[in-house]
């Protein structure tokens, strides 16, 4: 008996070692599996050209887009951060936070804070926000696929093709199992069990980690490219595009890039008139790199003495963020580490989603909290000029009244889905390394704040059913306490009202945040076209949810990776018809 414990002991120690070991351990090097990745100095001094297609950008979307369009053209991809295979922040679930809580220069997440005072991420690294988010996985809502007036057949074809290659089924922990239960209590029904599909009433949905907790990002997309006509340079950070205007329209020929060393580098496309440059840096960076590029409202370009190539508008308009709103859920028995893996798709236009077990140790709630941390200076509850060192260690100080019990369980998240509320991004200078200023205006619309509060409303059920009451070992809160715990947690720098736990139209305002599902800045009709061409350019295309007026659903990273795969379909069967072969 004694020699079976052993064994069993030695199999969970072998188990624990491969959950936890770094992701290049335990499998052959990325580099074997990924030649064609190199570092942007590879490149050397003189200029490269003759590629069909240059995609700025290796996120969510560039990199499925990049391996299908590599199976019959040359390809370069150019990615400003580095790779995510050896970055155990970004490859284990237990981790997602540490990495979000890395504000250096190298970090694979990089912070801004929108001029509404809600700090926010936005990914720096191969598989852009695929590798930094909370992993969770489920398709569009089908009225987003006709609005957007997308092929059903071919997006049928294309989401597959994402989920036999990323996508696990979650374990579903008995926290997550509560809150479920908990939703449908409150009349979130039916449910619909596991699906990727959007389906009102509770559901469970896929995730990107799999069962050893380990993430696979949309970078992994690119094992399946042709290695032969793929280039994928990292640490390049591409500062405009280039354009011939000789013509009666500009014309898209390349780009200036910065590797690693800082040095300048161009890659131009080759002579066919069909070979494109391919912006895919997401909502953040596509009007960004527009605009630097010469492509905006003519008077902002003028100001920073950026040549205009083409005067719109539009660009970098109509910038939205779904606003969302949590409640701190105590809990009295240390709960298991779970991400986003139920969701209650209401009639009331919100979205609610859990997470829990947050927790750093026992003591979480006295440790650093990264990016929403006080410790670095994001102190919420004064204007930033007043965010002095000792107002920063007396609100660390006074963290500690705040229970254990409520970083010790979870989070009940209240999201509004296709908010009415829209602002826009501009530039501050011409450093692309820098965020631009980006404006939300959150609840500028009454009918966001409304479903806010309705969503508020159901999340409070939610967490006073017995379901979850029962699990976390707590009695009951009214209303008021458990708001009070959640206002008192820094999330945002946005002053506090005196009245944020009395009026939910109040708490709304002053505890939202952000789920990164930020979209908009170059809409189809706009700046780009049904085809995602940019209006008056030649050879000039986005793909990446810049171009989305509205969020595909609870979550957007399915249907981002999903796109990627679209639009390279599209784009080889418009070029190649039934010669593509796809």
């Amino acid at each position: 008996m004694a020699s079976i414990g052993a064994l069993k002991f030695s199999l969970y120690l072998l188990l624990c070692l491969l959950n936890y070991l770094p992701f290049s351990q335990g499998k052959k090097n990325w580099n074997d599996e990924y030649p064609f990745i190199r570092r942007a100095s590879s490149l050397g001094s003189s200029p490269k050209s003759g590629y069909d297609y240059i995609i700025v950008g290796g996120g969510t979307a560039g990199c499925p887009l990049a391996a299908t369009l590599s199976q019959k053209f040359n390809v370069l991809l150019l990615e400003r951060g580095g790779v995510p295979f050896n970055n155990p922040n970004v490859s284990f679930l237990q981790n997602f936070h540490i990495t979000l809580a890395d504000t250096s220069a190298t970090s694979a997440s990089q912070y801004f804070i929108s001029t509404d005072g809600v700090l926010n991420a936005r990914g720096r690294v191969l598989g852009g926000g695929s590798s930094i988010n909370a992993g969770f996985y489920t398709r569009a809502n089908p009225r987003f696929i006709r609005k957007v007036g997308w092929d059903t057949k071919l997006v049928n074809e294309s989401y597959p093709w994402v989920e036999k290659q990323v996508v696990h089924r979650p374990k579903f922990s008995d926290w997550q199992r509560a809150v479920r239960d908990g939703l449908l209590d409150a009349g979130v029904s039916p449910f619909n069990g596991f699906t990727y599909d959007h389906k009102y009433g509770t559901k469970v949905g896929g995730t990107i980690f799999d069962r050893f907790g380990r993430r696979h990002t949309a970078a992994e997309f690119l094992a399946s490219a042709n290695p032969t006509k793929l280039t994928v340079l990292i640490h390049a950070t591409v500062q405009k595009i280039l354009f011939d205007t000789a013509g009666k329209r500009p014309r898209a020929k390349g780009v200036i890039f910065k590797d690693e060393n800082g040095k300048q580098h161009q890659a131009f496309l080759g002579i066919d008139r069909q070979s494109e440059v391919i912006v895919s840096s997401g909502a953040i960076g596509t009007p960004q790199l527009l605009l630097l590029s010469g492509i905006g409202p003519k008077s902002d370009l003028q100001k920073l003495n950026i040549p205009v190539v083409l005067d719109n508008q539009f660009v970098g308009k109509g910038m939205a963020d779904n606003p969302m709103n949590t409640i701190f859920i105590p809990s009295k028995r240390q709960v298991q580490q779970s991400l986003i893996e139920t969701v209650g798709i209401t009639n009331l236009g919100v979205y609610i989603e859990t997470s829990s077990g947050f927790g750093q140790s026992k003591d979480s709630i006295h440790c650093h909290h990264g990016l929403l941390s006080a410790e670095i200076g994001q102190l919420s509850t004064m204007p930033p000029k007043q965010r002095s060192r000792e107002a920063v260690e007396a609100f660390v100080k006074s963290k500690r009244d705040i229970p254990v019990e409520a970083f010790r369980g979870g989070f009940i998240l209240s999201k509004v889905a296709s908010p009415w509320s829209t602002g826009e991004l501009k530039l501050i200078n011409t450093n692309v390394e820098d965020n631009p200023a980006v404006t939300f205006n959150y609840f500028s619309h009454p009918y966001d704040l409304k479903r806010c509060v309705e969503g508020i409303r159901l999340a409070i059920k939610v967490v006073q059913s017995d379901h979850v009451t029962n699990y976390t070992l707590c009695d009951k809160e009214n209303a008021e306490n458990m708001l009070n715990i959640s206002v008192k947690a820094n999330v945002n720098l946005i002053p506090k009202h005196p009245n944020d736990t009395k009026s939910l139209e109040q708490f709304c305002r002053d505890s939202v945040i952000t789920i990164w599902h930020y979209h908009g800045g170059c809409h189809v009709g706009k700046v780009v076209n049904s085809e995602h061409k940019v209006l008056g350019v030649d050879r000039l295309r986005v793909v990446d949810g810049s171009t989305f007026s509205d969020s595909p659903g609870t979550n957007p990273q399915a249907t981002v990776m999903m796109m990627g795969r679209y639009m390279g379909l599209k784009i080889l069967r418009d070029r190649l018809g039934k010669l593509a072969g796809i």
